[in-house]
């Protein structure tokens, strides 16, 4: 019926224990901060006390000036641009609006991903009864598509490169849950088993690339995977 009232999806309860060792600071200038994150841990902060501590928080701590450009999913670890001043704010923030800049993932995903490569294209949505989820919307969503690359295949999983060429929130995980191949240990989009069969989620920031904002040189930069 079409007013049949939807059902929640189920959403494992997040208890937020963040991790307490050291930001992984991996470049420092006067105009940009290039840190690894890592998961578990906020990006900005949680909109109670319990969640202030975030990567914001800490590096605002070391750096004040430090500002958030764009965000990781607290549950994924890697490589993240932040600005410090305000020219290199908006010079940045620019590029992710325009899509200059350039990011890749590595994951872990459940199942043996068929074929070499691929191309996602599947416009995404905010699930707003179900929040903070996405979902597929084919007359509403925004376009969103990701490049993937299978770099191994163990044990009945597919280590993948991910290319997103949209930054959609949570564009890689629903991505790939819609393909059948959810990531490994994610707590929102992961069946059972494959939530299970991970501690983290499988999912890491590996590299990132932009036009400096000073001089307006490409620069690259890359962390490695912890998996």
């Amino acid at each position: 019926m079409d007013n049949a009232p939807s059902i929640r999806p189920f959403i494992r309860p997040l208890i937020y224990t963040p991790p307490t060792d050291p930001i992984d600071i991996l470049y420092a200038d006067e105009h940009t901060l290039i840190i690894n994150k890592p998961a578990g841990l906020l990006s900005v902060p949680g909109k109670t006390p319990e969640m202030f501590d975030c990567l914001e928080s800490r590096l605002q701590a070391i750096y004040p000036h430090a500002r958030i450009i764009h965000r990781l999913d607290l549950a994924t670890s890697g490589i993240m641009v932040l600005a410090m001043t305000h020219k290199a704010l908006r010079h940045i923030g620019l590029q992710f609006e325009r899509r200059h800049v350039k990011k890749s993932y590595k994951a872990v995903v459940w199942g043996e991903v068929q074929g070499g490569s691929g191309h996602i294209n599947l416009p995404l949505i905010c699930d707003w009864p179900n929040r903070p989820l996405q979902k597929v919307d084919f007359e509403t969503g925004k376009s969103a598509q990701t490049d993937w690359h299978v770099t191994r295949r163990e044990n009945g999983f597919t280590h993948l490169d991910l290319h997103p060429k949209t930054g959609r929130s949570h564009q890689l995980r629903v991505h790939l849950k819609e393909i059948g191949h959810p990531i490994l240990g994610d707590p929102l989009y992961a069946h059972e088993d494959a939530y299970q069969a991970s501690n983290r989620l499988m999912l890491h920031a590996h590299t990132l690339a932009f036009y400096h904002p000073d001089g307006g040189k490409w620069t690259e930069y890359e962390t490695a995977s912890p998996f």
